[in-house]
């Protein structure tokens, strides 16, 4: 009798469930959006497709000795050409403070709220792509360019609205590596790049238009100045599908990968009517350098928190991003304080929050134009900073021609020790956080910190990379094996309050990434599969 009584409550949650899935559906997949978004993959779901072949085989290159990283020679003349980006619209062009964050409703209305002048909504690395989670997104994303985004908190009973001045909204769609499993074209599943850009497109471009502002998107994960020309087609032909003058739509690009580091020119051209500015994005870059290096024993980095923005080539990639844009007159922002709050230890919380001065610090002394934080008790800190250091709306004005930058200052190794302690927080980090994106949480409080799955794939690649080249512990001598992984893994789960839910999934993925004979791609594109079990649908 229980057995049949729970097979009927399961039976009863997971139809509501397709309801809600369905009335969604029907309220975010209009025939207009269905319709843009099955033109957009018709017509550049291919070209993708060679684009990340292309990065496979330039891998396998540059893995086998055939090509080494740097920059090209065929575009120098548009580095050594004089030209500059059209100019920024005027709610991008004071950008001293960026929120990021997911699409939930609750964190979207305290972000716009935040006094931040930017806030970027994130469909990508801050966001676990369960179907609901995918359309739910765009159901707030849409109501917050209305300016009709609400939300009641049962528990507390408190009601959160907008103010009457809000951040500027930009939306990062997902990278170009994934797609969308749930949504079908031609029987195969959409780029979820286009899907999420040409949904948001449609509800959303004119509307922004019309209030004064635009349809902003954040470019993540590009590799190469082609990836930027691809998408520079794709925003194009959205904007004739709707009929919405070209160029309306801005972008900012974040620069997270090593490769990209040496195109930033070849970016901006490429995207030069559309682009304002570029963005050092810290911790996915240092995950791109462990990935395109995956093949050198010389080249195994240090423990993660050793891996500061003070190490010569991080210095190198983020001060070659405020001269080159600067050079084109596009904006330069700086990377990701992710501290939060401590609660409880105001000695720690200073401590914290001095960092987030110092980093900041750091960024405006450089010359760049802004910041991310990732809460919103950060953002009077780093205003705080920028309001003292940068008299008008931001430092275009300085060209940083004292900055040369090689190709080996890219490429330095950063230098430090590789402790226990490195490898215990990388699986303590990495499970907990795989764990709970399997559950459809894409932003995690780890540490008084704010982990997204950037943070997630440095853990992982990191324990690779030192399990691959066999790297010795600097303090206790043992070489980094997957026994040893093993045994640091159970011993960390051990001390954790709580192992229901997926840990069991998620401890299964990080052994299996970790001790692959090669070096997985994208961890997001690895746990996708397990991610959830809604059915796909045909838009076409």
């Amino acid at each position: 009798m229980q057995t049949l009584m729970h097979s009927e409550l399961e039976s009863t949650v997971a139809s509501r469930r397709a309801d809600q899935i369905s009335a969604l559906e029907r309220t975010v997949l209009t025939e207009g959006a269905r319709r843009l978004v099955a033109d957009l993959t018709r017509c550049f779901a291919p070209a993708i497709a060679e684009l990340l072949q292309r990065r496979h085989d330039r891998r396998a290159r540059i893995a086998s000795g055939e090509e080494q990283l740097g920059f090209l020679d065929e575009t120098a003349a548009i580095r050594d050409g004089d030209w500059r980006v059209a100019a920024a619209p005027k709610d991008l062009r004071k950008r001293f403070v960026e929120i990021t964050g997911p699409t939930d409703r609750k964190m979207m209305i305290n972000a716009l709220n935040s006094g931040a002048d930017v806030f970027m909504a994130d469909l990508e690395d801050s966001t676990a792509p369960t179907w609901e989670n995918v359309l739910t997104g765009q159901i707030n994303v849409r109501d917050a360019v209305c300016r009709n985004i609400n939300w009641h908190d049962p528990k507390t009973g408190k009601d959160y609205r907008l103010n009457g001045r809000t951040a500027t909204l930009i939306v990062r769609p997902r990278g170009l590596h994934l797609v969308e499993r749930h949504a079908l074209v031609d029987n195969k599943p959409v780029p979820a790049a286009l899907f999420d850009a040409g949904v948001f497109l449609h509800h959303n471009a004119t509307t922004a238009i019309a209030l004064g502002s635009g349809p902003y998107f954040y470019l993540p994960k590009l590799e190469s100045h082609l990836e930027a020309r691809l998408w520079h087609a794709v925003l194009s032909h959205a904007e004739r599908a709707l009929a919405i003058p070209h160029g309306s739509i801005k972008v900012t690009v974040l620069i997270e990968t090593l490769p990209a580091a040496f195109e930033m020119d070849e970016i901006l051209w490429e995207l030069r009517d559309r682009i304002v500015g570029l963005n050092c994005g810290r911790w996915d870059y240092i995950f791109s350098f462990i990935k395109y290096r995956a093949h050198e024993p010389a080249a195994v980095l240090p423990d993660r928190a050793q891996v500061t923005m003070e190490q010569p080539c991080m210095r190198a990639y983020t001060q070659l991003a405020v001269k080159t844009c600067h050079r084109r007159g596009a904006y330069a922002v700086g990377g990701m304080a992710a501290q939060i709050p401590i609660k409880g230890d105001a000695e720690a919380n200073e401590r914290a929050m001095a960092k987030v001065r110092a980093d900041k610090l750091r960024e405006v002394t450089d010359g760049h134009d802004g910041t991310w934080v990732a809460h919103p008790a950060l953002v009077p800190i780093a205003r705080e900073v920028f309001d003292e250091q940068v008299k008008g709306p931001n430092q275009l004005e300085r060209m940083r021609e004292d900055v040369q930058v090689s190709a080996d200052d890219l490429l330095r190794v950063p230098a430090g020790t590789r402790t226990e302690e490195g490898l215990r927080q990388n699986v303590r980090v990495g499970v907990q956080y795989i764990e709970a994106w399997l559950r459809g949480v894409g932003c995690v409080p780890l540490y008084h910190l704010m982990e997204d799955a950037a943070t997630a794939e440095i853990s992982r690649a990191q324990v690779w990379q030192w399990i691959h080249h066999g790297a010795r512990l600097d303090d206790t001598g043992e070489i980094v094996t997957a026994q040893l992984l093993r045994r640091v893994m159970d011993e960390e789960l051990a001390h954790l309050t709580t192992t229901t839910g997926r840990f069991a999934d998620a401890c299964g993925l990080f052994m299996q990434l970790a001790t692959a004979d090669t070096l997985a791609d994208f961890l997001t594109s690895a746990a996708y599969r397990g991610l959830d079990d809604s059915a796909p649908i045909a838009i076409d």
